[in-house]
């Protein structure tokens, strides 16, 4: 089967097209034939030696996958239509065509996501996820401020905070404001022209940027309320400054690969920014590294 290798770290250059044997499944595990792999911004992190999480080259990067199963087993039929995280960081794989997953990290592709979307979505959508619900505790009523939020993370964390019916404040350039007005965000604020630290104190606050932005978001936190960052490596805050000023914070250290969170994510709506072939794995990297896209970077195989 084809994958796309490195091996070494470097520039997106140092990405290749090579030959492999195809991989098997074992106990607990179902191989699935990759029809769209995802790219997200940690690929590029560990493609150029930031984020050593796969050891030395060479290796190949992917964690969102959806497709086909293979072989029937592990509760699912041949052909079934899947898409699921694989563990991270594990050892990756998900650029090829065809991956091992886990069955419990694997779920069928519901009808409202294409098989595009669906490619898309698991590592954003469980980041999403499991910050807002499972860290952040988000109810219905609540205030909440998303940063970044027509990012790849931020457009999934925006429905999926609509959809638990909380009032959602996201971080954007002028350019994306109807993007997110159009996925029901109530206030949208131009980061650069506009203090978003001037809102009305929130309850929950998604940090998806780091470094002096938790700072100047705990001043929009309510007393009792909870600021949770994913930006493990510049956090810019800790659970002792929280505690002097009556927030909580949280930081989602790694997202878990699950399926039942998948199956329990509300309907969504999927951006695309670019559908890349799989040869032109550079061209994706470069896209996502320019921090310029609006939603996801996939490849089609």
């Amino acid at each position: 089967m084809r994958v796309i290798t490195q091996k070494t770290v470097g520039d997106a250059s140092v990405l290749e097209v090579a030959e492999v044997a195809t991989p098997v499944a074992g106990p607990g595990e179902v191989l699935v034939k990759v029809g769209v792999a995802g790219v997200n911004p940690v690929d590029t992190y560990i493609r150029g030696g930031g984020f050593p999480a796969l050891g030395e080259p060479p290796f190949t990067l992917g964690w969102d996958v959806a497709g086909t199963v293979e072989h029937a087993g592990e509760g699912f039929a041949a052909g079934d239509e899947v898409y699921g995280m694989l563990d991270f960081p594990g050892t990756g794989g998900g650029y090829a065509e065809y991956a091992v997953v886990k069955a419990s990290s694997l779920a069928k592709r519901p009808s409202w996501l294409t098989v595009e979307q669906a490619g898309a979505v698991p590592v954003v959508a469980l980041t999403a996820w499991q910050a807002l619900v499972g860290r952040g505790g988000l109810s219905a009523g609540q205030r909440v401020l998303i940063h970044a939020a027509a990012g790849g993370v931020g457009h999934v964390a925006v429905q999926i905070a609509k959809a638990r019916g909380a009032y959602v404040i996201g971080t954007a350039s002028a350019a994306k404001h109807d993007f997110l007005r159009s996925l029901g965000v109530d206030e949208v604020v131009d980061y650069r022209h506009q203090d978003f630290t001037e809102i009305e104190p929130v309850d929950v606050v998604l940090d998806t940027i780091g470094g002096e932005y938790a700072e100047r978001s705990a001043k929009v936190t309510k007393p009792g309320g909870v600021l949770v960052s994913i930006i493990p490596s510049n956090p810019g805050f800790d659970v002792d400054r929280a505690s002097e000023l009556g927030i909580r914070f949280e930081l989602l250290l790694s997202v878990t690969a699950s399926g039942a969170d998948l199956d329990a994510l509300p309907q969504l709506k999927v951006q695309i920014d670019h559908a890349v072939p799989l040869a032109d794995v550079t061209k994706a990297h470069e896209l996502v590294e320019s921090g310029r896209t609006t939603g996801k970077i996939i490849l089609v195989l």
